[in-house]
């Protein structure tokens, strides 16, 4: 095959490949955005508040690797259109430390997942205690969250109804949330029979979006990590081409 027949089909399989690239790094980009400013999803919410930076922390880890990522891509489409190959050993220098990162990155993800779950519940089990105080009023965007997962799901607390026992900001001590029952009543404690509120805890609700979330985040990270192989090798095979065809142009 001459020189210039395989330059031209590895340039359409690395515009291929780059568009993959680049439509994950976006995503990652997008969900470092939700995680940052959506105040309306749980983990945001939760960890939004008080010292823990852990929301701003991985925010801004996905921001700067989709960033990258997208800065990248445009580095290789303008390298492999124009032939150009300093862009291009450009472009294969910074896959090649963007995959570094991210490999370090989902490392520590699976190295650091107990120690963030554990964080969440026990995050959780402080907004229930402090549930309704009306000292903490800056804390109700959190409460409001709360209710409507309660709400929505039909379940109360992280493990079942007896938790809200230990919340001290009620009337007397049968009370319960008005989200975890039936009621539509716009405030934070009813006065209802026990037996009547949602006798299901909310954990498995929680630990299942938690997961579903982790498990996004991994699944999108090990396609970035496939696809930059097949990015580098391209990039690398390109490159060499190009240079061949500059120096024995009769052959291509």
């Amino acid at each position: 095959m001459k020189i210039r027949d395989k330059i031209l089909i590895q340039k359409y399989y690395l515009h291929v490949f780059n568009g993959i690239f680049l439509a994950l790094g976006l995503m990652l980009l997008i969900f470092g955005l939700w995680l940052l400013f959506d105040r309306n999803n749980l983990f945001s919410v939760l960890f939004s508040s008080g010292k823990n930076q852990l929301v701003a922390c991985i925010s801004y880890i996905l921001l700067g690797i989709g960033s990258v990522n997208t800065f990248t891509s445009a580095v290789g489409f303008i390298g492999s259109v124009m032939e150009n190959k300093c862009l291009l050993v450009t472009y294969r220098s910074f896959q090649i430390l963007v995959f570094i990162a991210q490999m370090t990155i989902l490392v520590l993800v699976f190295m650091k997942k107990e120690e963030v779950h554990n964080q969440w519940n026990n995050r959780i089990d402080e907004v229930i205690s402090e549930y309704g105080n009306e000292s903490l009023a800056e804390q109700e965007p959190v409460w409001n969250v709360l209710n409507a997962v309660q709400h929505n799901m039909e379940c109360c607390g992280r493990y079942n109804v007896t938790q809200w026992e230990r919340n001290k900001n009620k009337e007397n001590s049968t009370q319960v949330p008005c989200s975890c029952t039936t009621s539509s009543l716009n405030k934070w404690f009813c006065d209802v029979p026990r037996d009547s509120a949602y006798s299901m805890g909310c954990e498995e609700y929680l630990n299942t979006w938690f997961e579903n979330n982790v498990l996004i985040l991994t699944a999108i990270a090990i396609s970035l990590l496939i696809t930059q192989i097949f990015l580098i090798t391209l990039t690398g095979q390109l490159f060499r081409n190009i240079r061949k065809n500059n120096i024995w142009p009769i052959e291509s």
